[in-house]
């Protein structure tokens, strides 16, 4: 690697250090829609506009919404990973959950910067979302890079392929069959293998 390029981690949040949070959602409350996600759905607009739809078609409200988070954790084995990577490299995470949503896994796993999105929420509904930008995740790895950076990144969905595809190197972490299929990236499930891919990963890159 050239000694002069700082090295920086780039991972994705849900999947990859905490549950599904709309998923969790559908489990709560039984509209077995929102299981749906970016593991399942390319396009990020498309998604967001479904959920939205089904969460006034089920009048259902960001309080119950912000209880589900409040009785989530990170997954296990997330806090001592990402202790361990930000000990010796720089990290970022870049995810297509939002402000409100993040805050409360962003304390318990020791306040990580994070880069995502808002939501538009009125009278205790949400009714529209803010992209920061529009695929942000490969617009800032390509931002980092053009900064100098040596980026390594790791995510698990299709909105992760363009961040990994613009990193030095790319992972897919828990990733589901039909995306592990699709591309064609390392695909790892534990955290100490990633920790070892992204140590190495980082010694290869020259």
């Amino acid at each position: 690697m050239n000694d002069h390029r700082q090295r920086i981690v780039t991972l994705d949040l849900e999947g990859v250090l905490i549950p599904e949070i709309w998923v969790a959602v559908a489990e709560r409350t039984g509209i077995d829609e929102l299981r749906r996600t970016t593991r399942d759905e390319p396009d990020y607009d498309v998604l967001m506009r479904q959920r939205l739809q089904l969460l006034e078609e089920n009048d259902l409200t960001m309080s119950v919404i912000t209880d589900v988070i409040a009785g989530l954790r990170p997954m296990p084995g997330a806090e001592e990973f990402l202790t361990q990577l930000r000990a010796e490299y720089q990290v970022l995470i870049l995810s297509d959950t939002f402000e409100q949503f993040a805050r409360p896994f962003m304390r318990q796993l020791s306040w990580p910067t994070i880069w995502c999105h808002q939501l538009i929420v009125q009278d205790d509904r949400i009714v529209d979302y803010r992209l920061r930008l529009k695929d942000q995740k490969r617009r800032a790895v390509e931002a980092l890079t053009s900064l100098e950076f040596t980026v390594v990144a790791a995510g698990d969905s299709y909105n992760d392929t363009t961040m990994l595809a613009a990193a030095h190197v790319g992972f897919l972490f828990r990733a589901p069959e039909n995306v592990r299929r699709e591309f064609d990236f390392l695909a790892l499930d534990d955290y100490d293998e990633l920790f070892a891919a992204i140590r190495a990963a980082f010694s290869d890159v020259r």
